[in-house]
């Protein structure tokens, strides 16, 4: 199946934060009757604002397609304040609200989103990020997974076992985007699907966007290189005048943003 490559991006900004408001009570919880598109598999019409080319691959006498989509074309998101939004989740196997600008000035968030539940590649993610969540607790980090599925279909895929496709008990809560307005407010919407791209976003305790991946349908994410990411941002950020070169990890060494003190790096690999 062929394969889009993920796009990544890291700066720091430092804007406003913006307020915070108290969470609202829990209302009733609400469904929908989801089914599986056909095209699920990540088969796009290409961008109206680029010129279209077909790319046709092919292993014996088997044609596809290429991976193209057609999601929000707005302006980066990274360095901007992260859109604000509640909604209904479900955490412990219950019903709760979780209210994003509720972490700012409290914690780091992982933003995640995935196209469906009860699917293939998504369950493989949303059990990694779990199953390594204390290490972002560590980082004061928090994780929020995201769907357009209501309460009912997250709580049911929580319910069921793992080796049966389903999530068991996660440490994180799985967030309800019945109305799509969050994924489309981060541009991960594919309109015409109704469902989200694999879209993964890491917000700072100051509610800015300080990096985005967004991977198509088929193509799962890696909770090392998110951690890893993560790390170099909150370093960058406890050392403003240091950044972080290429595959970064706690304990190498970074450089200096100038000509010529970057020289020590360059001269020391």
């Amino acid at each position: 199946m062929a394969c889009s490559a993920a796009s990544t991006t890291l700066f720091s900004s430092n804007p406003r934060a913006f307020s915070i408001n108290s969470a609202s009570p829990i209302s009733n919880p609400f469904s929908q009757s989801l089914t599986i598109p056909k095209s699920f598999i990540g088969l796009r019409k290409p961008l109206q604002s680029h010129a279209p080319r077909s790319v046709s691959l092919t292993r014996g006498s088997r044609s596809r397609r290429s991976f193209v989509v057609r999601a929000s074309t707005d302006l980066p998101l990274v360095g901007n304040i992260a859109p604000d939004f509640e909604a209904e989740a479900v955490f412990d196997q219950e019903f709760i609200k979780v209210k994003l600008s509720e972490y700012i000035g409290k914690k780091y968030v992982i933003l995640f989103f995935y196209p469906l539940d009860f699917t293939f590649v998504c369950p493989t993610e949303i059990t990694a990020f779990s199953d390594r969540h204390a290490e972002f607790e560590k980082l004061n980090t928090e994780i929020l997974g995201v769907s357009i599925d209501s309460v009912f279909s997250h709580l049911a895929w929580v319910q069921t076992d793992r080796k049966s496709g389903g999530l068991g008990d996660l440490k994180y809560p799985l967030i309800s985007d019945v109305t799509k307005s969050i994924s489309k407010s981060y541009g991960v919407l594919i309109p015409d699907q109704g469902i989200a791209l694999r879209g993964l976003f890491i917000i700072d305790k100051e509610g800015v966007i300080q990096h985005s991946t967004i991977n198509n349908l088929a193509i799962g994410r890696s909770v090392d290189e998110t951690k890893r990411t993560l790390q170099a941002l909150q370093y960058v950020q406890e050392n403003p005048d240091e950044v972080c070169p290429a595959g970064w990890k706690p304990g190498e060494k970074s450089m200096k943003p100038d000509p010529k003190l970057s020289k020590e790096y360059f001269s020391a690999i």
